[in-house]
């Protein structure tokens, strides 16, 4: 399967590559209306060529002819001078067949339809007709009713939605994208694939690629990762996913293979029957039994998410951490019912809080005899520093218990309101990590600039940060899943070998 995945991998990364580093990009309705997809699009992809972040040289056609910001707007795609390797196609539903034909005659190789009224309400007759209109010229749909792609390093975006929004007298950032970072995001859900692009944003989480794939007409979860699979950008997938209504067998064989180089993170809607009826009604999806997708999920080696934060959190633990080789977890804290909290979350996910060994108690004692941390703490595991926790203490502290063979991953909690831990300290924890391949998250609780300052000093430095004891748990609870997966295949050991920390 190793020759066969790699096969499938270049042959998808040929065909699809043009939907994310076109030579030229146009838009398929283009239009002068302020408020409609095409001028939106059209606009965004043009500000992105002019500014130099996009490469692809952008056209727009319109029936109507004329122009729009500056350029010319063709009356037909066989009008524009050049190929065109991608196009974006925002007209009515009834007219994609007939625009699906003129851009196979010009020889498209890719198009991102973004027009709904297909499938989804039941038209599955003009959604038929379209795809094989596309296999009959050779072209490769990710749609119809999504938004298409976003990428981060190649400034491809399709979305139609606007960065700003109006707000009274002001105008206010309403639909931001991620700076560029490690995680390709697969979402059936346009909606929920945005709003997600703007918390990973607030988050400062950088994104590979995003993908909104609607209706799956054609591109679907299974190609998207025969594609990721040798992005060197892409360190994790994210997808959300409804329903998988083709390549189910594929996509178990491909996510298998997929998960022993690179981990997916899965948020399933519909799993209940209100649930499966929403989205059946959203994108035309079969949720299906939720037991079965649990135990395909399983058989991959995806990490499962119940919810939306834990969907985030996971990612975020797996772009910047390696996996865990086991299940003992060290919790070192300067706050006692953190590290009790803390502690109750891990038993009930199944980790192990153990207490120290000899070897370590002795080195912790002995530091503490010295000065070096407060003569309070306490090391039952949680290690707890107490309120009178330093920089040194920290210090002294993570680098034992991160050399002890005893503990596989570690939770710091670090509440930035005691009096003697400065600012500095994050800096000198980081930079003892880094010469560890063992997992470490950190949790500052609060809401305070200080606290979003802590949290986001920890991202910068690759330690993903939460702002609970029980979310910074649950997210090395991945890491343990995700090291258990490799273990069970024997490739734990190879994969941390390669693994190097990812640089922002």
């Amino acid at each position: 399967m190793n020759m066969d995945i790699n096969i499938l991998a270049e042959t998808a990364r040929r065909s699809l590559d043009p939907f994310f580093n076109p030579k030229n990009i146009a838009v398929i309705g283009a239009s002068r209306d302020p408020y409609s997809p095409g001028w939106v699009i059209f606009k965004l992809l043009t500000e992105a060529h002019k500014a130099g972040k996009l490469k692809a040289k952008v056209f727009g056609v319109n029936p109507k002819g004329g122009s729009l910001f500056g350029n010319t707007l063709y009356k037909n795609i066989n009008e524009i001078p050049c190929d065109v390797d991608h196009i974006v196609v925002v007209v009515p539903a009834r007219y994609v067949p007939k625009v699906l034909e003129d851009a196979g005659k010009k020889g498209t190789k890719v198009a991102t339809i973004i027009s709904a009224g297909f499938s989804e309400i039941g038209n599955v007759e003009l959604e038929e007709q379209v795809i094989k209109l596309a296999r009959t010229y050779g072209i490769r749909i990710i749609g119809p009713n999504g938004l298409g792609v976003f990428d981060a390093y190649s400034g491809i975006d399709t979305m139609f939605l606007p960065y700003n929004k109006a707000a009274g007298d002001r105008e206010l950032l309403a639909a931001p994208r991620p700076k560029p970072g490690f995680v390709m995001f697969i979402s059936q859900s346009g909606a929920l694939g945005v709003s997600v692009l703007d918390y990973m944003y607030g988050e400062g989480l950088g994104i590979s690629k995003f993908i909104s794939y609607g209706n799956k007409a054609d591109v679907d979860e299974t190609d998207a990762l025969l594609y990721a699979l040798e992005d060197e950008k892409t360190r994790v997938v994210m997808i959300y996913v409804e329903g998988i209504k083709k390549q189910g067998k594929k996509f178990v064989e491909i996510g298998k293979e997929f998960s022993k180089r690179k981990p997916i993170v899965i948020l399933k809607g519909g799993r209940t029957s209100a649930g499966a009826r929403a989205a059946a009604s959203h994108t035309a999806s079969l949720a299906g039994n939720i037991k079965i997708y649990d135990a395909v999920f399983n058989e991959i080696g995806a990490i499962v998410c119940n919810d939306l934060t834990e969907f985030l959190d996971t990612t975020k633990a797996l772009a910047f951490q390696p996996p865990a080789a086991g299940r003992n977890v060290a919790i070192i804290t300067n706050g006692g019912g953190a590290g009790i909290l803390a502690s109750d979350k891990a038993e009930m996910l199944g980790l192990n809080i153990p207490p120290p060994q000899d070897d370590l108690l002795k080195k912790l004692k002995t530091a503490q005899k010295e000065g070096l941390i407060p003569p309070v703490a306490t090391f039952a595991n949680p290690f707890d520093l107490s309120g009178s926790a330093t920089n040194e203490s920290y210090k002294v502290a993570l680098e034992y218990v991160l050399s002890d063979n005893s503990y596989d991953a570690i939770l710091l909690i670090a509440l930035h309101h005691v009096p003697l831990l400065t600012s500095e300290f994050i800096d000198e924890i980081a930079n003892i990590t880094f010469k560890y391949k063992k997992p470490i998250v950190a949790v500052d609780v609060g809401g305070a600039e200080m606290a979003i300052w802590v949290r986001e000093k920890f991202d910068r430095l690759g330690i993903p940060a939460y702002p609970t004891p029980e979310r910074g748990i649950s997210a090395l609870n991945a890491l343990v899943k995700y090291g258990t997966f490799l273990k069970k295949h024997n490739l734990l050991n190879e994969y941390l070998n390669k693994w190097t920390k990812p640089t922002r």
